[in-house]
């Protein structure tokens, strides 16, 4: 039987489907050349963004005629809309089969190949389980150049305006030893950069399920892997980020000179209503220890504009800080309720034409810098 994975969002969604794709292709399934040719069809969602439940129902749609046409196609959901929406897809899709969130995406193979032999069959994987979820090592013949190695799963920062906590669960750092275990075999069969992946990077092995390493001690580890050239990781929190790891752009030769540092917003007030636990004088201090100790690096970072009471005065913050660090590169979105966050019950919501215009703006901005 073949299949065809669909992914939408971040990096740790790709990483994710790239292993989908493995352990099925290990249990006998064939990956399609084309999506038209598949017996079933899985979708890695992402709720990050505005109003992604839509998005998702638009994308299963399409498949509606070709299980008219073939009622043994079926669909599977997964991913973050799915931890959100569960056992909803059952009830609007007769052809969603299976829905599984992303603490069960290491059952998805073995629960596949129950529904290819049970046409009648229905699976639901939503649970968050209590440990790192490890996965069944599989491995390509020879790896790509560059891979993602997940260290972590969820999130304990719950700020206001972020649902990860609740789709990905609490933070759960990964094993120090099937980390390296999975960096050293992707290097010998051919990987030469690594992206390290998690929702908050720096507070790797900091919580109830980690062993007490820290992210600089991982990171230092991994880096001096025999065959490695580049060493890269994603996504860092402002408020964690130790001079240990500054200094490591420094004293890590594989260390690529690049970070990804999310900002959110310039103005501390809004910055305190979004709980990201910074100031404004905070980041400016990290990106001047980052400067000074690897001059040459190459900052990117998030920003959200329209964030709930968000007045002209505090985007002007952001516009400044925006100048004054000269980003590579940055991904501005507007802001959007997400349902069960804090910020979905907050006053004083920003017009959609406001957002708009500062969205426009600030990206005006950055192109101009980018320049």
């Amino acid at each position: 039987m073949k299949f065809w994975i669909i992914t939408f969002g971040c990096q740790m969604n790709v990483a994710d489907s790239s292993w989908l794709t493995l352990s099925l292709q290990k249990k006998g399934f064939e990956l399609a050349k084309e999506e038209k040719e598949a017996d079933f069809v899985l979708i890695n969602t992402c709720s990050v963004r505005e109003k992604p439940e839509q998005k998702v129902y638009s994308e299963i749609g399409r498949f509606r005629k070709k299980w008219e046409h073939n009622p043994g196609f079926f669909i599977g959901v997964g991913g973050c809309v799915a931890q959100q929406i569960g056992d909803g897809f059952f009830e609007r899709f007769p052809f969603v089969r299976l829905v599984f969130g992303t603490d069960g995406l290491y059952l998805v193979p073995e629960q596949v190949e129950k529904l290819v032999n049970d046409s009648q069959k229905r699976v639901s994987l939503l649970s968050f389980e209590e440990f790192y979820p490890e996965r069944e090592k599989v491995y390509p013949e020879s790896s790509p150049p560059s891979v993602f190695v997940n260290i972590m799963q969820g999130c304990d920062n719950f700020c206001a305006y972020c649902i990860v906590p609740f789709t990905r669960g609490r933070q759960k750092s990964r094993s120090r030893k099937e980390i390296l275990a999975e960096c050293q075999e992707l290097v010998q069969r051919g990987a030469r950069e690594i992206t390290l992946l998690g929702q908050n990077v720096n507070s790797y092995g900091q919580d109830k399920y980690g062993d007490g390493t820290t992210f600089f001690e991982l990171l230092t580890e991994v880096a001096n892997i025999e065959g490695l050239k580049r060493l890269r990781f994603t996504t860092s929190h402002p408020k964690d980020l130790s001079l240990e790891v500054i200094k490591a752009f420094q004293d890590l030769a594989t260390l690529c000179p690049h970070l990804h540092l999310p900002l959110q917003a310039g103005s501390n007030k809004v910055l305190k209503a979004m709980g990201r636990k910074y100031t404004r004088e905070d980041y400016l201090r990290l990106v001047e220890l980052l400067r000074k100790y690897c001059p040459d690096i190459a900052l990117t970072t998030d920003l959200i504009v329209g964030f709930p009471g968000e007045r002209e005065e505090d985007f002007k913050q952001t516009l400044e800080m925006v100048e004054q660090i000269g980003f590579e590169s940055s991904f501005s979105f507007k802001y959007s309720d997400r349902p069960g966050t804090r910020a979905e019950k907050m006053p004083d919501k920003i017009a959609e034409e406001v957002k708009q215009e500062r969205l426009m703006r600030l990206q005006s901005l950055q192109e101009t810098i980018t320049e």
